[in-house]
């Protein structure tokens, strides 16, 4: 194994401290509202986010990100950022994805150090530009050298798993049963991640509208575990 796949395994891990374990993306209300209830459904609303919502739109940006880190293309970069941070459609799934990228960069800057980071994090500061995870993760992943073809599949997979683990506390779910789902999600996250290679950001677009919905919910919901 390669020192690239140790570090995105080790920043991919549920271990790594942005805080993934305390978000639902909105699947705790469909919980509550009876859409997600046993296995079945739970696989099939994860399955909907990689192919139409987060998981999809995440890895496109992700690719073009990393991309323009690799040629140095700050603008590109700024611009893509940018727009990484308007794409959520609730205020918590925007918090979400703002709240682990900078605490991504955060770790990795002061474990994983390397040259271009702390310019980025401080131009993004500058601009005022809230750092959306995938951009965080594409940037890093560039000046470390990982590649592509290996970095969105993996991410997509972390991405399912956080998604498991939270319907496995809430329904719930056995371990098993959770390990059934991720085994069964690895064809769409392997589809994702090569149309996302494709893709650029011109093909950007998502209709997980029910997700969308579920995290408007959630912000008033009475009880809850999850922050999103």
């Amino acid at each position: 194994m390669t020192d690239e796949h140790l570090t995105l395994h080790a920043w991919l891990s549920p271990a790594f401290p942005i805080g993934a374990f305390s978000y639902s993306h909105g699947l705790e209300f469909a919980h509550e509202a009876g859409v997600v209830g046993d296995r079945e459904s739970l696989r099939r609303w994860i399955e909907g986010i990689l192919d139409y919502g987060a998981g999809r739109a995440d890895a496109i940006i992700m690719a073009a990100v990393w991309r323009a880190a690799k040629e140095g293309d700050g603008a590109a970069l700024r611009d893509m950022a940018e727009l990484a941070s308007s794409l959520r459609g609730s205020a918590e799934l925007m918090h979400e994805n703002a709240n682990q990228g900078q605490a991504f960069l955060d770790t990795v800057r002061a474990a994983w150090p390397r040259p271009g980071l702390d310019e980025f994090d401080a131009d993004m500061a500058r601009s005022g530009i809230s750092l959306a995870l995938p951009v965080a993760v594409g940037v890093a992943a560039a000046a470390h050298g990982i590649a592509l073809e290996l970095l969105l599949p993996l991410y997509l997979q972390a991405f399912a798993a956080n998604l498991v683990s939270a319907g496995v506390r809430l329904i719930p779910l056995g371990q098993t049963d959770g390990q059934r789902i991720t085994s069964a999600l690895l064809p769409t996250v392997s589809r994702v991640a090569e149309t996302a290679l494709g893709a650029d950001p011109n093909d950007l677009g998502a209709s997980a509208i029910a997700v969308d919905l579920c995290a408007m919910k959630h912000e008033t919901q009475y009880t809850r575990l999850f922050r999103s």
